[in-house]
């Protein structure tokens, strides 16, 4: 059991604690103010798809991008409200209205993942009185429960973006690049339609299997969109150009 004093040190899975939370609770939706949201591509998927709009009207109502200059790929954070106490907009007095469909932050706390085995408390009992009930979890149980599994998959494939060993030899200044980076993995109703509109199918040699699957299949369309980054940022050889796009004397990569 982990008690008061070693909140802050790390927890590995077989670990327990204590937490509960809930309408019944004091503190009940007072962690989903004023806060700082991350968001993945997959969260986006799931947060636009509950709200029934596309994922540019989700972009353009619920998010803020975080641009750091020395980060090639851009951060995603949900947008809080604008009352004074700057609620989550997903939010009310009753709870979160999209929980099935909460973002991976929401979902892990009130942990933080360290590396991944270890874990530790992104809150405390002041704040978050949750901590104080008798209800116990085991970590790696706590993390089945809320439904992290899915999630911790679709992280581990942004992540060959975001620690690919070129990631830090590149420099983008160019807006254009940048803006086609943030839809291939946030915008991906607005990336299929690239993808099919544009010139993209006249460049770039894709299967028909491929073609009729990321059509209809967001998870799978998104997967497309980051081989296609890694592809365009890294040279990593998940695409074939056309012969008559292709640049003389070079060969034909593996798709």
């Amino acid at each position: 059991m982990i008690n008061k004093k070693e909140q802050a040190d790390a927890l590995s899975v077989n670990d327990t604690f204590n937490f509960k939370c809930g309408p019944d609770s004091v503190c009940f939706t007072s962690c989903c103010r004023d806060v700082t949201i991350f968001l993945t591509p997959y969260d986006v998927i799931r947060l636009k798809k509950r709200l029934g709009i596309s994922s540019t009207e989700f972009l353009d109502q619920y998010t803020i991008t975080l641009k750091i200059n020395d980060r090639v790929v851009p951060l995603l954070v949900l947008k809080m409200g604008e009352d004074q106490g700057k609620r989550c907009q997903l939010v009310t007095e009753e709870g979160c209205t999209v929980y099935e469909d909460r973002p991976w932050s929401c979902r892990m706390y009130p942990l933080d993942q360290r590396t991944p085995a270890t874990f530790s408390f992104i809150a405390n009992p002041t704040s978050c009185k949750g901590l104080e009930d008798p209800q116990s979890y085991k970590v790696s149980d706590y993390l089945v429960d809320q439904g992290i599994l899915i999630y911790k998959e679709m992280e581990e494939l942004f992540e060959e973006i975001t620690s690919h060993p070129g990631i830090h030899q590149l420099d983008i200044d160019n807006e254009t690049i940048a803006q086609m980076l943030h839809m291939a993995l946030y915008d991906l109703d607005r990336f299929r339609h690239f993808v099919f509109e544009s010139d993209f199918l006249k460049r770039f040699d894709v299967d028909e299997k491929t073609l009729r699957t990321i059509r209809n299949n967001d998870i799978e369309l998104m997967k497309f969109a980051f081989k296609w980054i890694r592809f365009g940022l890294f040279g990593d050889p998940f695409y074939r150009l056309h012969e008559d796009v292709r640049p003389p004397n070079q060969k034909a990569k593996p798709a």
